[in-house]
C-alpha cells in the first residue's frame, strides 16, 4: 500500500499513540523505510486528558529509541465541546499537530474495523452520501495551509491481522483505559454494537467498509458534477447567484457543498443547510444576503457570493521592513521584486514604509495628470466589496498613501517602466 504513494525521499510521519493499531503500522513503516527510500519520523500528541498520558509519551520515547527512529511529541490543550464532548476536539487538535510537521505523509493507523465503525456512526447520525464514505486511504490533510497528506496503509486490514503481526513480531504496547467506557458513542459501537452484528453477521466489518468504498465512488462522480456546474455558474472563481438559482435544487445543493468545503467551512445541519440553499437561489439583484457559518460570512454583494470572516477586525498597523511577507487581515502581504511594475524600488529606499487599515478620508491618483479620488469611490470602481474595505491593506511610504490593495499604486510612486520595482499582493482568504 505504502509503495503505491510515497515516493523516494519523501518525509512520513507516522502518528503513534502507543496503542497496538500505530505500534504495527510504526514497525510496518520502519521496515518498509530502507527499501521504498522514505525518511521516516513518528509524532505522539500529548492530550494530557488521562492520569497515564505522560506514560504513554515516556513508552513512545522507549519504544523508538529502540527502534533508532526520531520522535517529536506536541503537547496539546482540549477543551470539551459546545455539547460536553471531548472525542472531536480531541481529533481536531491532533490534526492541527500533524499539519504542523512538514511531513509530506501524515501515516495514521486506522485499519478496517475502524472504517465500519466510522460508516456506523455516521449513518446513525443521518449523514449524506460524504460522510457514508467513511475514511479515504488518502485525503489532504486541510489545516492552516498545510501540504500534507493523510495516507491509512491498514485502512483494509482487520483487526485480527493486525493482532497477528503484533504477536508474530512480539511488540508491546498500551491500552487506553477511556477505550473501555462505553458512553462515547463510538465505545457503545465498537463494544456493543459491532459484536452482536458480527455474531449474526460474521462479514459484516468486510461489507461495511465494502459499502464506504461505494459511497467514495459515488461521491467522486458528485464532485465531478459539481466542477462542471461550477465552470457554468461561476466567473473569476466566484458564484454568479443568477446561474446559481437556474440550478435544479440537488444540483444546487452538490455544488453549495464543494464551494464550502473548499473554503474550509464545515456545512450546517440539514435543516440550516436547506435555508442556505434555498435563499441562495430565491435571491434577486439589490436584495440582501448574509448567513454565518463556521466562523465564516456568506455574502451576497452585486450578484456575487462572498465567504469571509465572520469578524475580521481592522489590523493594526504594521511596519515593512523589507520582509517578503506579513500576515494582515487573516492574510498574507507579499513583497516581490519585480521590473516595471508595482511601486518603483527607489521610492522605498530608506523610507519609512507602513502599512495602515483605512481611516476615512483618504485619497490616491492612479494616473498621472489626473485629480485624486476618494478611497471610497476609488474602491467601488474596483467592485470591492463593502464589507472588505475597512480591512483592506494600504502601504504608505513616508506618511504619503502609496499603495491600496485592488486599487494599486499612486501615480508618483508607480514604478516606470524597466526599472526595479516591488509588486505587492494581498493574499486573501
Amino acid at each position: 500500500m505504502v509503495s503505491r504513494y510515497v515516493r523516494l525521499g519523501e518525509r512520513v510521519v507516522a502518528g503513534l499513540s502507543g496503542g497496538l493499531d500505530s505500534v504495527v503500522l510504526l514497525d510496518c513503516l520502519r521496515r518498509a523505510a530502507p527499501r521504498l527510500g522514505f525518511r521516516l519520523r513518528a509524532l505522539h500528541v500529548h492530550h494530557g486528558l488521562s492520569p497515564n498520558a505522560d506514560a504513554w509519551e515516556a513508552f513512545c520515547r522507549a519504544l523508538c529509541g529502540r527502534w533508532g527512529l526520531p520522535l517529536d511529541t506536541e503537547r496539546v490543550r482540549v477543551e470539551p465541546d459546545s455539547g460536553g464532548g471531548i472525542e472531536a476536539p480531541a481529533r481536531e487538535a491532533r490534526y492541527a499537530a500533524f499539519a504542523g510537521s512538514g511531513a509530506d505523509w501524515i501515516a495514521l493507523a486506522h485499519q478496517r474495523d475502524d472504517q465500519a465503525e466510522t460508516l456506523l456512526f455516521n449513518l446513525l447520525r443521518g449523514c449524506g452520501v460524504r460522510g457514508a464514505a467513511a475514511m479515504p486511504v488518502v485525503r489532504a490533510l486541510d489545516r492552516g495551509g498545510a501540504s500534507s497528506r493523510l495516507l491509512r496503509p491498514l485502512l483494509d486490514v482487520p483487526r485480527c491481522d493486525i493482532e497477528a503481526h503484533a504477536r508474530a513480531q512480539r511488540l508491546e504496547w498500551i491500552e487506553d483505559e477511556s477505550n473501555l467506557d462505553p458512553r462515547p458513542s463510538r465505545n457503545y459501537l465498537r463494544r456493543e454494537v459491532l459484536p452482536v452484528l458480527r455474531a449474526r453477521f460474521p462479514g459484516v466489518d468486510a461489507a461495511l467498509a465494502r459499502a464506504a468504498g461505494h459511497f467514495a465512488e459515488a461521491q467522486d462522480l458528485l464532485d465531478g458534477i459539481a466542477e462542471r456546474d461550477r465552470t457554468e455558474v461561476a466567473d473569476e472563481g466566484r458564484i454568479l447567484l443568477a446561474r446559481f438559482a437556474r440550478l435544479d435544487r440537488g444540483r444546487a445543493t452538490n455544488l453549495l457543498r464543494l464551494v464550502l468545503r473548499e473554503a474550509g467551512v464545515r456545512a450546517p445541519d440539514a435543516r440550516r443547510f436547506d435555508d442556505l440553499t434555498g435563499q441562495l437561489r430565491r435571491w434577486k439583484p439589490g436584495g440582501g444576503l448574509r448567513f454565518v457559518i463556521d466562523g465564516r460570512c456568506l455574502q451576497a454583494w452585486r450578484g456575487r457570493l462572498y465567504i469571509e470572516p465572520a469578524r475580521a477586525a481592522a489590523p493594526a498597523p504594521i511596519a515593512w521592513n523589507g520582509q517578503r511577507e506579513l500576515a494582515w487581515a487573516g492574510g498574507w502581504l507579499s513583497f516581490a521584486p519585480a521590473t516595471g511594475e508595482g511601486v518603483g524600488a527607489r521610492a522605498l529606499e530608506g523610507a519609512a514604509v507602513e502599512v495602515r487599515a483605512r481611516a476615512g478620508g483618504e485619497r490616491l491618483r492612479p494616473q498621472a495628470g489626473r485629480p485624486s479620488r476618494s478611497l471610497k469611490a476609488l474602491a467601488q470602481a474596483a467592485g470591492i466589496p463593502p464589507w472588505q474595505r475597512p480591512r483592506m491593506p494600504l502601504v504608505w511610504v513616508n506618511d504619503a498613501l502609496a499603495w491600496v490593495a485592488g486599487i494599486g499604486a499612486a501615480a508618483e510612486f508607480a514604478c516606470p517602466a524597466g526599472e526595479p520595482g516591488v509588486r505587492i499582493d494581498w493574499l486573501n482568504p
